[in-house]
């Protein structure tokens, strides 16, 4: 076993979105697993999508590194705490590896790489290139000599032939290893769609398709180079010595539903995970086909594709129904994006409209192109519900991706907050307040000091609802006698 204090780590990054990384990070995440290794992976910046088929591959929770969201003392520590129980650690960048809000890249995955101490493996998308992938290798070298290419793996190749005249480019041009070359392959592919690549929760066989993918990566990639690579890396002691959990789990007094079904499963496992360090019990309910809401004292909703389930969501009335009835009696309810979609009155895609819960005051619609995406700055507004501890408007960083807006609300609605960045709801305001509901197309992180689950728990203990669950509640009845929580 290596010195707990040196955990092996690497960081596989690409040239440009779209590389395939992954499908590679995938790859190499299950067959790792596969030798008997405990693998933990990362997702550099805002990304449920990829997470959820990494968590599969390693057979862990992955965890989400933000340089924008979070401050480099809490990722360090987040990567540290989560690394040292694994014997690898895999961390999926986003987008090439010089991008990034910041023009001098200290939010880019360089700048994750050098301050973590991660040696760089490049996937390069190698579809037409020959000898011009040389100068390309050794550009991402110059560019910054602080930053460790260790490797690259060649992706999409279009045969053997294709494979050895790269290497032989490669090897004569630069002194960069080839770690693999993967051919191309339609058994690779992860079904695309206008938000990324399609979630694991909706995957047919998803197990399956990890599985299969393990397989031909680690055929094509040479794995005792990679775990050779990782474990030259300097010790995690000099990220510094705080790798207490800052969220151990509190006694569950409280009882969230939280929505995980295949129309809702985005959630951060760190929000999941400060929810149940403030005292609450996740437990789980299916919006598709549980008829009644389980023994609950407040709702989460997250985000998800509610659009291309909007059929079945209108179709299982009882739930919608149990819902809006529950939120007019004073239930407290926190929605992002889907969520918010769900709790609204009507959803509109491709000329279909469907019957939502009916709880907000407006209709959804959705488009072809993005309404909003990237990260947000906001400012809380008088009408923010959950208690705060900040003086004044606090100022909240949270990223946004939906294709969809909401029409015909009323002019007196209340927002929780002003956009200072992004678009929100109209571009100005977002946030929806309505009876204890906080809903908006914004996703918050328990990051950055925004302790957002924290102060969620609190409204809910304090939040006047004990007449909904008498009155306007009928109890779902655990399956088989077991209740079922959120993972």
């Amino acid at each position: 076993m290596v010195d707990a204090m040196i955990p092996r780590r690497l960081l596989i990054s690409a040239t440009h979105k779209s590389s395939g990384k992954t499908t590679i990070s995938v790859g190499l995440c299950a067959a790792l697993r596969n030798r008997g290794l405990k693998v933990q992976a990362f997702k550099k910046g805002p990304d449920y999508i990829d997470p959820m088929w990494l968590t599969i591959a390693s057979g862990r929770r992955c965890r989400n590194l933000d340089p924008y969201l979070s401050d480099s003392a809490e990722y360090r520590g987040t990567f540290r705490r989560h690394a040292a129980a694994a014997d690898i650690s895999i961390i999926e960048g986003n987008k090439g590896l010089y991008d990034g809000l910041a023009l001098d890249g200290s939010n880019s995955n360089a700048a994750l790489a050098k301050v973590l101490g991660l040696p760089v493996v490049l996937v390069i998308d190698a579809r037409g290139m020959t000898r011009g992938i040389a100068p390309l290798i050794l550009g991402y070298q110059a560019f910054d000599r602080d930053v460790r290419i260790a490797g690259v793996i060649l992706n999409n190749l279009g045969g053997s032939r294709h494979e050895a005249k790269l290497r032989m480019v490669i090897e004569h041009y630069t002194d960069v290893p080839v770690l693999g070359a993967v051919q191309c392959d339609p058994r690779l592919a992860i079904v695309e769609r206008h938000l990324g690549l399609m979630p694991s929760n909706e995957a047919e066989r998803s197990e399956q398709r990890v599985a299969e993918i393990g397989a031909i990566v680690g055929r094509q990639v040479d794995l005792d180079g990679l775990v050779r690579l990782a474990t030259d890396v300097p010790p995690m002691a000099v990220f510094g010595d705080a790798v207490a959990d800052p969220n151990p789990p509190a006694e569950s007094s409280l009882r969230i539903g939280v929505a995980q079904d295949r129309a809702f499963g985005f959630y951060y496992a760190d929000d999941l995970d400060a929810l149940r360090a403030a005292g609450a019990k996740l437990v789980r309910f299916d919006t598709l086909s549980d008829a009644h809401l389980p023994n609950v004292d407040a709702l989460f909703i997250g985000g998800g594709f509610p659009e291309l389930f909007a059929a079945e969501l209108e179709a299982n009335a009882a739930l919608r129904t149990t819902i809006r009835n529950a939120i007019e009696a004073g239930l407290p309810v926190y929605a992002e994006c889907g969520g918010l979609m769900y709790l609204a009155r009507t959803l509109t895609h491709k000329g279909h409209s469907f019957r939502m819960v009916g709880a907000i005051p407006g209709d959804v619609v959705m488009h072809e192109r993005p309404v909003g995406r990237g990260y947000v700055n906001l400012e809380e507004t008088a009408a923010f519900p959950w208690t705060s501890t900040s003086a004044g408007n606090a100022v909240v960083r949270a990223h946004e991706f939906h294709y969809s807006s909401l029409e015909n609300l009323p002019p007196d609605l209340r927002y929780a907050y002003t956009v200072k960045r992004g678009h929100g709801i109209d571009g100005r305001r977002d946030g929806i307040v309505t009876h204890n509901v906080l809903a908006s197309y914004a996703h918050l992180r328990t990051a950055g000091g925004n302790a957002w689950a924290a102060r969620f728990v609190d409204f809910v203990r304090h939040a006047d609802y004990g007449r909904w669950r008498k009155d306007n509640i009928v109890y779902l009845p655990p399956a088989r006698g077991r209740e079922a929580l959120v993972v």
